[in-house]
């Protein structure tokens, strides 16, 4: 009897112990600078260096020439960079979209923050498409009511921010306020819009809330980056500008100065143009 209390006890002991859970008391670590000091693997390196000279040889394959450099920043609602990128879709999707389905593309966007690299003057070459868009992201086309494309507008003229459109003509005032919107010349009508986006904006990606509402969505299977290429090879030229597409007014400054003319003094209101004018060609 003794001998089996002893066992039970020793058994509930281990037992106990094997389902306590486990806490971390410390971790111990040690940092290794990567550099050119140490040694190369030769077996692994023999391994990869034809996979690498291949890469290589396809990444900077020349597809056509850029005569000025482009950047997402070059100014604040429309660029040549980002004009460029939807011009892009909206001329190779359209094609496949409509043998799809019979449908033609109306708008194009795509995002300000998914420009991930300018384009540099020179060649253009695969790695640029990889630059400018890294992502694995896919052309997309949402079908809109014009109620979600007011909103589409809506964001636009909120956030002022150049998000690559194509087919849209945005005007504000000089406030900053929405003056005229118009689509591929036209004003919003009660219709559908099929918008051409990435398949990371269709889910309402940087706030693109607008996108969840899409009577349908179609799926072209076709990468943005790929894409890109394409649009590459067909161009022996990139040199897009910056355009009327999203614009804004400016404000013109009114002042009241006074001009003598034969001993009178005359009161007039110009414009920063006027004051040009004036300051070379004086009365």
């Amino acid at each position: 009897m003794l001998k089996f209390l002893v066992f039970f006890f020793v058994s509930i002991s281990f037992w106990s112990c094997s389902n306590s859970p486990s806490i971390l008391r410390k971790t111990d670590g040690k940092q290794t600078q990567i550099s050119d000091s140490i040694e190369k693997n030769k077996e692994l390196e023999d391994f990869i260096s034809p996979y690498r000279k291949r890469i290589q040889k396809e990444m900077s394959a020349v597809l056509s020439y850029a005569p000025k450099a482009m950047f997402k920043s070059d100014a604040q609602l429309n660029t040549p960079l980002g004009n460029m990128m939807s011009d892009a879709v909206f001329e190779m999707a359209n094609p496949i979209f409509e043998k799809q389905t019979g449908y033609k593309i109306d708008v194009v966007i795509l995002n300000y923050g998914g420009i991930r690299s300018g384009i540099n003057a020179g060649e253009v070459t695969t790695r640029t498409a990889y630059n400018i868009m890294p992502f694995e992201n896919e052309v997309v086309i949402a079908e809109l009511a014009s109620e979600e494309l007011i909103a589409l507008v809506n964001y636009l003229v909120e956030n002022k921010v150049a998000h690559p459109i194509a087919g849209l003509q945005i005007s504000l005032d000089a406030e900053g306020l929405l003056k005229e919107v118009k689509i591929n010349g036209e004003h919003i009508q009660n219709k559908s819009y099929y918008v051409a986006t990435s398949d990371y904006l269709i889910k309402g990606g940087d706030r693109m809330e607008f996108f969840k509402k899409s009577k349908n969505v179609y799926s072209l299977e076709y990468k943005l980056r790929n894409l890109f290429i394409d649009y590459f090879k067909k161009k022996d030229t990139i040199a897009p500008k910056q355009d009327n597409r999203f614009t804004k007014l400016k404000n013109q400054r009114y002042e009241t100065i006074k001009i003598y003319k034969n001993n009178r003094s005359c009161n007039y209101i110009y414009s920063n143009w006027w004051h040009w004018f004036i300051e070379r060609f004086p009365i």
